[in-house]
């Protein structure tokens, strides 16, 4: 949401099947998402995480995919359109470069997931306020931001700013190569 945007070109890297075995999105989301929920991926570039939380919200489900560049949302749109059996629950929004867009789905989301995306974010207290006031109560938020690329102190200041917005951190989560967190509203 910033000038700090991943390339449009790195999201074919991000979405590649052989990150799986770095980052498995079963294994990172299965504690968090389940059958019927409305879930959030934020800054869902090519979908490596969408498409498995569509499959596990299932049919009655629903996973918004929210990201600031057409590109990636053309491309996950192409994608989407050949994967018939998730189509149905996937609904793809343009963020802006001030907002995420949450407030046009309803705060009645049961999860979201921000992965490698806040350190991209200019305003992180409106980013975080946004999210907050759009997840239900109980509701959690994945944050997990690359070791190499956000320093612990950049990682803390983030964690201040969501802990001030109302979010009760969980830091029990280990994702290979991240630093992690969950915040449950």
């Amino acid at each position: 949401m910033s000038d700090n945007v991943c390339p449009w070109w790195v999201g074919v890297f991000l979405a590649s099947p052989i990150r799986k075995l770095l980052h498995n999105p079963e294994n990172i989301l299965s504690l968090h998402v389940k059958e019927n929920m409305k879930v959030a991926d934020i800054g869902c570039a090519l979908g490596f995480f969408s498409f498995p939380m569509a499959k596990m919200v299932g049919e009655n489900g629903k996973v918004h995919c929210f990201d600031v560049q057409d590109s990636m949302l053309k491309t996950l749109k192409k994608k989407i359109d050949k994967k018939k059996e998730v189509s149905n629950n996937i609904e793809l929004h343009k963020s802006k470069s001030t907002d995420i867009g949450l407030n046009s789905c309803g705060n009645d989301f049961d999860f979201m997931l921000a992965f490698a995306v806040v350190h991209e974010v200019p305003n992180q207290k409106k980013f975080f306020n946004e999210i907050y006031d759009n997840l239900k109560t109980g509701g959690k938020l994945l944050v997990a931001e690359p070791l190499g690329h956000v320093s612990e102190e950049n990682f803390n200041k983030s964690l201040k700013i969501m802990k001030e917005t109302g979010f009760r951190v969980d830091n029990n989560i280990t994702i290979k190569g991240r630093r992690s967190v969950v915040g449950i509203k």
